[in-house]
């Protein structure tokens, strides 16, 4: 257990109760809620411990964000997001830039690294215009990130992550959705000279700081903070199924919903799936962890580490649905479960969680398998 984790439980009614208050007034996450996560060194989880951040393991990364998700979806969400994305530049970048970027202590970096943008070279810096979308976290980030493709003048293009101080991105808004509303997940353009010590490169980067487990790259770190979302999403789901249907009698029903034999079936598939994708996802990502402290790291381990996450949570999707028909109304009421089973589904539209890491996935199960299956 780490002081991370317990100052997150500490949080967990000071996190709900101001999570419920950002839905309610359709605003993003709380000043309060933020301060109190910051105040926690909550932000800094995978950051570099070299500046100032906690480093965590997998393990104990996982634990930290399923907590704060079990709280709120949405808090959880920014909190994971901004850790992962600070944590890149943590490592990646040289000290002429870290110096400037943490001399303040951990800072909140909010943005999308998809390569929305074109980074034209000039001289020791890139001038960058992209159009992006889910800043999960702009309105009270310090940076806004950036993915975008080199136009270099010979050779190929590269793929690169780069940050600006929020002020230079110019909010669009546009964050009208179903679920994870309070995350805040605006639209924004950004048209910058970026330093190229703020930049590094999404496939040829350079560990400058930090543990051999910042050596998997930028998806092993990323899908970290997916997979303890999701488990803390299902987490709360499951727990106020179970206390709603204590006191719940349906208008058709002929039975009290906790004496009713499909929910109680339902709820019981429920509790295994989550059991059974929190051990699949302990498991895959520690091994991958443990081939990069090896000085193996091994990418065919990330990409179980992302399979284990995306049908995790695209199944715990189904069973939270299940979930929500037997609660019937209480559910359609705005409520804790109603929050969960929004943010499931919006969270379960991610690219980090898509199909692609599934077909990746049977491709090397395929490319494995030897002529017979008695030898394998």
């Amino acid at each position: 257990m780490t002081i991370l984790l317990d100052a997150a439980r500490d949080l967990r009614s000071a996190l709900d109760k101001e999570g419920a208050k950002a839905e309610a007034a359709g605003s993003p996450m709380t000043d309060e809620a933020v301060r109190l996560c910051k105040e926690a060194d909550l932000y800094g989880a995978l950051v570099a411990k070299d500046v100032g951040g906690s480093e965590l393991n997998a393990a104990d990364s996982l634990d930290v964000f399923t907590e704060l998700a079990r709280a709120d979806g949405s808090i959880g969400w920014v909190v994971m997001a901004g850790s992962t994305a600070t944590a890149y530049f943590s490592s990646y970048c040289p000290d002429s830039f870290t110096d400037q970027m943490f001399a303040d202590g951990v800072p909140l970096v909010a943005g999308q690294f998809a390569p929305n943008g074109t980074a034209v070279p000039q001289g020791d810096s890139f001038h960058i215009t992209g159009n992006y979308s889910f800043g999960s976290g702009l309105e009270h980030a310090d940076w806004a990130g950036s993915g975008s493709f080199t136009q270099p003048e010979e050779g190929n293009p590269d793929y690169i992550f780069a940050v600006v101080p929020k002020a230079e991105a110019e909010v669009i808004g546009n964050w009208d959705v179903m679920g994870l509303r309070s995350t805040a997940s605006y639209d924004y353009k950004i048209d910058s000279d970026v330093p190229a010590d703020r930049t590094f490169s999404m496939f040829g980067f350079t560990r400058h700081r930090g543990g051999k487990q910042f050596d998997l790259g930028i998806l092993h770190l990323t899908e970290i903070g997916h997979a303890g979302w999701a488990l803390g999403v299902m987490r709360r789901a499951i727990d106020e199924a179970a206390v709603i249907a204590k006191t719940k009698q349906r208008m058709t029903g002929k039975t009290g919903l906790a004496d009713d034999p499909r929910f109680q079936y339902d709820l019981a598939g429920a509790e295994s799936l989550y059991r059974s994708g929190d051990l699949w996802i302990r498991t895959a990502f520690t091994k991958a962890e443990n081939s990069a402290l090896n000085d193996n790291p091994d990418q065919g381990l990330v990409g179980e580490a992302l399979q284990a996450t995306t049908w995790f949570t695209q199944q715990a999707t189904e069973s939270i649905q299940k979930l929500y028909r037997h609660i019937g109304t209480t559910a359609l009421r705005d409520g804790a479960f109603q929050r969960a089973f929004r943010d499931i589904h919006a969270g379960s539209q991610h690219a980090m969680v898509s199909p692609a890491h599934t077909f990746a996935f049977a491709e090397s199960i395929l490319e494995a398998a030897p002529e017979s299956a008695v030898d394998w």
